[in-house]
C-alpha cells in the first residue's frame, strides 16, 4: 500500500512530500518525492495522555469506534472507575474489551481503590494486585497517585505501589491539585512523573520545576486549557494533551484534534503542539505506537490541514479505521457483560431523603457545597437554609437544592446536604457515575423527584436519569453501571437528549451530569458529599 501526502516530521521540524510504502502493518519506507502534488498532511496518530475510558459511558470497543474518527489512535487509560466498583475483574473486562478493536489501548494499574477511607466503594486493589497488573505489557504505568498526603508522609502501601513501579522500570502518574512548593517537590521526587490537576499557570509552572510532566486537560466538566495552554511556548517538551473524562456527546464531536486547532489558533508553533498531541505521550509511557519513522507500526493520519485538523483518514498498524467522518471499525455488540457490575441497594422512598432540621439549623447557617461549572473544585458555602414543617428543603429561589449520594452497593441511610449552582427550577437528576466510589449521586428540587430518579438507577443497575413531573428519562448503563455495551453513536444521542432534558429543567451547567458525577469525588478539594456524609476537602475529614 502506498501513501502519499506532506510529510510532517515532528522531531525535525519538516514538512516534505514524501511517499510511503506500508507492508504487514509496517512503514517500510519513506521516501521524498519534491515533486509530488498534494495539499493533504500526514503525521503521527494523536494520543490522549490521560482518560477514564468508562466516563465516555462507553466500553472500550465503542469508544474507538468514535475516537479514531478524530485521529485519536491510542490511549493512556486508567481503569480507576471500574476498579472502585468490579475491582480486579473489571480491569480485566477493560483489556479483554480493548483487544477487540485495532485500537491501542494501553492501561495503568489503579493505584488508590477505593480512593479514601471515607466512603464505600464495591473493591480494593492491594500491592500484590498492582504487582500482577506491573508484570503484563498492555500495562504500561501506576496510574494517578491521588492519594497524596500519603506520599508525603511516607505511607507504607503508597510507596510500596510505587516501588512496584520502579520495579517494572514504569512510570507513576500524578494526581495532586494545589500542591505547589516544597510539597510538590516531595511528591514528585517519590516517583512520580506526572501531573494533570493544575487549575492556574502558576501551579502548572511550580510543577514543572519540580521535574514534573504537565498534561493540559480539557475534558466534559473540567477546563483547564485556556489556563495552561501560553506554557506550551516554552516547555512543549514537557507537556501532553489528554480529556480525563469525556461524555459520549462530547466525544462524538470531537477529541485531541480540537485542542491542536485551538493551540494553533492562539499561535504555538505548530511543531510544538503536535510534538504534546503525538510525540510525547509515546516517548513518556513507552507505548507501541509509531511516530512516522520506516520500520515502525503504520500509526498515522491525513489532515486536510495543519490549523483545523480535519482527519481524511486515520491508520492504525496499516489499516484504515476512519475516513471522511466515518468510523470503519464495526459495530460489533458485545453481549457477555450483564454480570460486570455491583449494585445490591434497594428501592428508597421519599422519607427517606428528608433532612429534619436541628435546634442548631433554626438559628445559624449550614454548609452548602458550591459547584463550579468547567471544574473539579468545589467552593464551601455558609448559608441560612430554608426550612418547611421542621424540614430543611431545597430552595429554588435562591439555588441551594439538595444533593444525595446513596450507597449502591448495600442498604444504608441516605447521605445529604445542599447545592448551589445547579440551578434546577423542577425535578432532579441522579447517576451511578459518581467519582471515584461510584455510588448514586443525585440533585433534585424536592425529595420525591429525587427518589424516583435513584429508584429509577436502583431498578436497572446503572445509569442516568432525569425526573421532570411525570416524565421520565433513563440512558442504562448496564455495564458496572458506569458504561453502556450499545452502539456508541446511539449512546451518544441518548445521552444528548437527557441532556437537553437536564437543562430543560432550568441547569445552566455546560455538562450538568458530568458535574454531578464529580460532586462526590473527595480527593478534590473544597467541599464534598460521600455515602458517610459531608466530606471537608481541605482538612480532609468528614464533618460532624
Amino acid at each position: 500500500m502506498t501513501i502519499t501526502g506532506n510529510l510532517v516530521d515532528i522531531l525535525q521540524r519538516r514538512i516534505f512530500p514524501a511517499e510511503l510504502i506500508i507492508e504487514d502493518g509496517y512503514i517500510k519506507s519513506i521516501t521524498s518525492n519534491p515533486g509530488l502534488q498534494t495539499s493533504n498532511y500526514i503525521l503521527p496518530g494523536f494520543i490522549d495522555a490521560h482518560v477514564h475510558i468508562e466516563s465516555s459511558m462507553l466500553i472500550p470497543s465503542q469508544f474507538a469506534r468514535l475516537a479514531v474518527v478524530h485521529g485519536t489512535v491510542a490511549t493512556v487509560s486508567d481503569p480507576h472507575e471500574i476498579a472502585n466498583v468490579c475491582g480486579m475483574p473489571g480491569v480485566e473486562f477493560m483489556i479483554e474489551d480493548g483487544r477487540r478493536t485495532p485500537f491501542k489501548f494501553y492501561f495503568g494499574a489503579p493505584s488508590c481503590v477505593p480512593a479514601t477511607t471515607f466512603e464505600t466503594a464495591g473493591a480494593s486493589i492491594d500491592v500484590k494486585d498492582v504487582e500482577e497488573l506491573m508484570s503484563r505489557d498492555e500495562v504500561k504505568y501506576l496510574s494517578e497517585m491521588m492519594n497524596f498526603p500519603g506520599v508525603l508522609n511516607g505511607d507504607r502501601e503508597v510507596l510500596e505501589k510505587i516501588a512496584t513501579a520502579k520495579k517494572w522500570n514504569k512510570p507513576v502518574d500524578g494526581h495532586a491539585p494545589g500542591l505547589m512548593g516544597a510539597d510538590a517537590k516531595k511528591y514528585f521526587a517519590a516517583g512520580i512523573s506526572t501531573d494533570h490537576e493544575c487549575f492556574t499557570s502558576q501551579e502548572a509552572l511550580d510543577k514543572l520545576n519540580a521535574g514534573a510532566k504537565i498534561l493540559i486537560r480539557e475534558g466534559s466538566a473540567a477546563k483547564n486549557f485556556e489556563a495552561l495552554i501560553n506554557l506550551l511556548h516554552d516547555h512543549f517538551e514537557n507537556m501532553m494533551f489528554c480529556s480525563d473524562d469525556k461524555h459520549p456527546d462530547s466525544l462524538e464531536a470531537g477529541h485531541i484534534n480540537e485542542l491542536c486547532a485551538r493551540a494553533v489558533a492562539k499561535g504555538i508553533d505548530v511543531f510544538k503542539v503536535l510534538q504534546a498531541a503525538c510525540i510525547n505521550p509515546v516517548q513518556h509511557y513507552k507505548l507501541d505506537v509509531g511516530l512516522l519513522k520506516e520500520g515502525d507500526a503504520a500509526d498515522f493520519i491525513v489532515v486536510k490541514d495543519l490549523q483545523h485538523f480535519e482527519v481524511i483518514k486515520t491508520y492504525i498498524n496499516g489499516r484504515i479505521v476512519a475516513e471522511e467522518g466515518r468510523t470503519l471499525i464495526d459495530n460489533e455488540q458485545q453481549t457477555t457483560v450483564q454480570d460486570v457490575n455491583n449494585f445490591s441497594c434497594t428501592q428508597k422512598k421519599t422519607e427517606d431523603f428528608a433532612v429534619h432540621a436541628t435546634e442548631a439549623s433554626l438559628h445559624a447557617p449550614i454548609p452548602v457545597i458550591e459547584a463550579l461549572d468547567g471544574q473539579l473544585i468545589t467552593n464551601k458555602l455558609s448559608l441560612v437554609p430554608k426550612l418547611e414543617g421542621g424540614l430543611i428543603v431545597s430552595d429554588i429561589e435562591r439555588d441551594i437544592l439538595k444533593i444525595v449520594v446513596v450507597n449502591r452497593y448495600l442498604d444504608a441511610p441516605v447521605a445529604k446536604a445542599f447545592i448551589k449552582n445547579f440551578g434546577l427550577k423542577r425535578g432532579a437528576i441522579a447517576s451511578s457515575v459518581a467519582h471515584d466510589s461510584h455510588n448514586i449521586v443525585a440533585v433534585g428540587a424536592d425529595d420525591e423527584s429525587i427518589a424516583r430518579a435513584v429508584n429509577l438507577l436502583i431498578s436497572s443497575k446503572g445509569g442516568v436519569s432525569c425526573i421532570d413531573g411525570g416524565n421520565e428519562m433513563l440512558l442504562p448503563l448496564s455495564v458496572a453501571g458506569l458504561m453502556s455495551a450499545e452502539d456508541g453513536y446511539k449512546v451518544a444521542q441518548q445521552y444528548t437528549a437527557i441532556d437537553a432534558a437536564a437543562k430543560v429543567l432550568g441547569t445552566t451547567l455546560a455538562s450538568p451530569f458530568m458535574t454531578l458525577s464529580f460532586m462526590a469525588l473527595l480527593v478534590i478539594p473544597h467541599l464534598k458529599l460521600s455515602d458517610k456524609g459531608l466530606f471537608d476537602g481541605d482538612r480532609f475529614e468528614i464533618m460532624n
